[in-house]
């Protein structure tokens, strides 16, 4: 049974100038696709099948992140359902030379495990076995927007 550190990945994306938009920052939905593609990759490795975006609780974007920045995403599957993973997912912009960090976005996606007729299909249990999935997966139901 997979645990929620095991789940856990961290990605980065440079922002480029093709990345930005009119106020040279990285554009929302860039954002929005990078979270959500590290966020699928979190809830297939807990599944361990494919995963769809079944829903977006919320996404708040609290900070710009500027042209030659970087975009780190942080996500991890802290609940499952029948077939659903449900997976918290922060950016941050980070100076890429001196490693500075700062929240900028953080939403809670759900995705739903497929088959290959695209049919939901089971997920197992999320296992918390050591205090770094405990905190990481209280930290997630604390602020876990209602849904």
């Amino acid at each position: 049974m997979p645990t929620v550190t095991d789940t856990y990945l961290l990605n980065r994306e440079r922002v480029q100038p093709d990345d930005t938009n009119n106020y040279d920052s990285a554009h929302g939905g860039n954002v929005m696709k990078w979270m959500d593609e590290v966020g699928a990759m979190s809830a297939m490795r807990h599944a361990g099948k494919t995963c769809v975006t079944a829903h977006v609780a919320r996404l708040d974007f609290d900070r710009p992140i500027p042209r030659g920045e970087t975009c780190v995403v942080e996500a991890y599957a802290y609940a499952a359902g029948r077939t659903s993973v449900r997976v918290r997912i922060r950016a941050y912009r980070e100076d890429p030379t001196t490693g500075e960090r700062e929240l900028t976005t953080q939403s809670y996606f759900v995705f739903v495990a497929v088959d290959k007729s695209m049919r939901p299909t089971e997920v197992p249990e999320i296992a918390v076995e050591t205090d770094r999935d405990r905190e990481l997966r209280e930290e997630a139901l604390a602020d876990e927007p209602s849904r």
